[in-house]
């Protein structure tokens, strides 16, 4: 898949007009990173078979996930990566039902991590000042709710983000203090929306917006309450995706909107094209709902070059 420079460093361009503040934990000092959230982060890894068990790396995206990315690829340090999250997961399945019983929820990664690797067993020797724990949550939460008509939709966004932060303090309580929270991209745009007309891919965008809004104030407030937290800060995947998508062909991407049906569960190789398709690397979507393994990489170099911010030196972007 081929880049254009020029347009790739506007797309860090805009992600660099965040704002940042020094940290005691820096990307380049990150031993440990703990992952929480749904299929967009997960990978089969399965901490109750062991600390050290093997990762499967079963995705969504027909390879790697962001996750893999940033821990392998864009790392300055060879941080070890915990990735609790669960495909189809929402924040508490009493407020929000994932699509099976079985799915792990935030709840419930927080309650795996609490049992297997928040005492810093060997192997995960993790402590307050070395080590970054990222959630990526809300997409299920909006997507599983959009067609309710018996809730406010933003008092549900309130409950469930209120849950989310009582999660959050658990975390606190063990330990952590450096926090990343990434917003809920447009998946209003994606196919399984798309298809759906404009009157749902408008609703969805109003929900994602006033979820990643209300995010927004939580995370202030969960700043304030406890003036001792290293980092807590959002990423915002709106601008990475919408970028992407909005400039699909200075990206090599061939279709932004649809997907290849022979590609949905997977394809043997990342040059794999069957006849009637582009390559599986030409789209932006595998299926419905989930971005292709190429948008996963991009995201990730966002993500790193935002982590490397904190070192306090601007932003150290090589290709």
């Amino acid at each position: 898949m081929t880049f254009h420079q020029p347009f790739f460093l506007s797309l860090f361009g805009l992600l660099c007009t965040v704002s940042f503040v020094q940290s005691k934990l820096t990307w380049n000092n990150t031993e440990y990173m703990f992952v929480f959230g749904d299929s967009y982060s997960s990978d089969g890894y399965n901490v109750s078979l062991g600390i050290d068990s093997p990762n499967p790396l079963i995705t969504t995206s027909d390879g790697n996930t962001w996750v893999e990315y940033l821990s392998q690829s864009y790392n300055i340090t060879n941080t070890k990566t915990f990735n609790l999250a669960y495909a189809g997961a929402t924040i508490d399945a009493a407020f929000v039902p994932p699509y099976l019983p079985t799915v792990y929820s935030i709840v419930d990664q927080v309650t795996e991590f609490d049992t297997y690797l928040a005492s810093g067993p060997p192997g995960a020797t993790w402590n307050s000042s070395n080590s970054l724990f990222v959630t990526w949550i809300g997409l299920n939460d909006v997507g599983n709710s959009v067609a309710w008509t018996n809730v406010s939709h933003p008092e549900l966004h309130t409950t469930i983000l209120n849950r989310l932060f009582t999660q959050m303090e658990v975390l606190y309580t063990k330990g952590a203090r450096s926090f990343l929270f990434l917003s809920v991209p447009p998946t209003n745009r994606a196919p399984v929306f798309y298809s759906q007309g404009e009157d749902v891919t408008s609703l969805m965008a109003y929900l994602i917006a006033d979820y990643n809004y209300q995010l927004t104030g939580f995370i202030n407030q969960f700043k304030a309450n406890h003036t001792d937290i290293n980092m807590a800060e959002l990423f915002d995947t709106q601008v990475v995706f919408n970028t992407l998508l909005d400039n699909a062909a200075t990206f090599g991407f061939v279709n932004t909107t649809g997907y290849c049906g022979a590609y949905i569960n997977g394809t043997a190789n990342k040059t794999t094209q069957v006849e009637g398709c582009a390559p599986v690397s030409s789209y932006f979507w595998l299926n419905t709902l989930h971005p292709v393994y190429t948008v996963h990489d991009i995201l990730a170099k966002s993500i790193s070059t935002f982590l490397s911010g904190y070192l306090g030196g601007g932003f150290p972007i090589t290709f």
